[in-house]
């Protein structure tokens, strides 16, 4: 779902200055959370966008949202003050969190030509998946800011409902999909996500239909060694996922927010030539972590 910012409700932010964040932890600390919301709960009309982006990532048939702050960076640059209304949008929909100590809140996805391809820095097609999925408590939700776009028009985000793709499945391979036999990826230095989950099963077999996080990322098909039952279930499972795809250009300002239990994402490859492109130009995303509130928080 697009939400749009009423050139109201633009205005009105413009006019409000949020004080720089704290962590408590990993976390957004809770006197932060309750000045942005304070500040947001004064703006006319807000309650209505809050309201919408809420419906959009939690409510029936819902699960991620591209909320519109073109407008709003165009005005105030992307700078601090800009970063500080993102979160605060964020931290509106669950709590702000990184689970990378060595980064800050918001952590820099640029375009490096030299690396992996797959990676989400890389150039080429960045398969589904969810984020941290080798973690025994992934973010609920991961967010995308666009700062910018791939000048050379690549690049689109993709996203697909894995229920539904699970749907279209024979019960054997939903069966072989919900056996701890997969695995992929690191585990280390992590905070606020649980433990490491290794082996995993992609679908919870004790988790209700349509329920639950789908621990997936297609990138295992190729970097994990899977026996050839699994391997097979997670190839028809990959392919499911593509043919329900839907498709996004994020354009400056743009944030994406996807619920990971309802969502997997992903991202097309960028246009050639990325190595002609000087770096300060390319493609360019932020990306945020969210936990819901039913979770871990802070406590002040």
């Amino acid at each position: 779902m697009i939400i749009e910012l009423s050139s109201g409700l633009e205005a009105a932010l413009l006019d409000h200055s949020l004080p720089p964040w704290h962590l408590d932890g990993s976390f957004l600390s809770r006197s932060t959370i309750d000045e942005y919301r304070a500040g947001l709960s004064a703006t006319p009309q807000i309650e209505e966008t809050v309201s919408a982006l809420r419906h959009a990532l939690t409510g029936e048939g819902g699960g991620y949202a591209v909320l519109r702050l073109g407008g709003l960076a165009r005005a105030m640059g992307m700078g601090e003050p800009f970063l500080r209304l993102a979160t605060a949008f964020a931290a509106e929909v669950a709590v702000p969190f990184s689970p990378f100590p060595k980064w800050p809140l918001w952590k820099d996805i640029g375009v490096k030509p030299d690396k992996d391809p797959g990676k989400s820095s890389g150039i080429g097609y960045n398969a589904f998946h969810m984020d941290l999925v080798n973690a025994t408590q992934p973010p609920d939700f991961t967010t995308l800011l666009c700062v910018r776009r791939d000048p050379l028009g690549g690049g689109p985000s993709i996203l697909s409902d894995p229920h539904t793709a699970l749907a279209r499945l024979s019960q054997e391979t939903r069966a072989v999909l919900s056996e701890a036999a997969y695995h992929y990826g690191t585990f280390f230095d992590l905070h606020g996500v649980g433990e490491e989950c290794k082996p995993f099963p992609v679908l919870d077999s004790a988790a209700e239909p349509g329920e639950g996080f789908v621990r997936f990322t297609a990138k295992m098909l190729e970097r994990s060694r899977l026996g050839t039952e699994h391997a097979a279930a997670a190839r028809e499972l990959a392919e499911e996922l593509v043919r329900g795809q839907v498709r996004y250009m994020l354009e400056a300002g743009d944030y994406l927010i996807v619920n990971q239990q309802r969502f997997l994402h992903g991202r097309e490859a960028l246009q050639s030539g990325q190595e002609n492109v000087p770096e300060a130009e390319r493609r360019l995303l932020l990306q945020l972590f969210l936990r819901d509130r039913g979770g871990a928080e802070p406590a002040s």
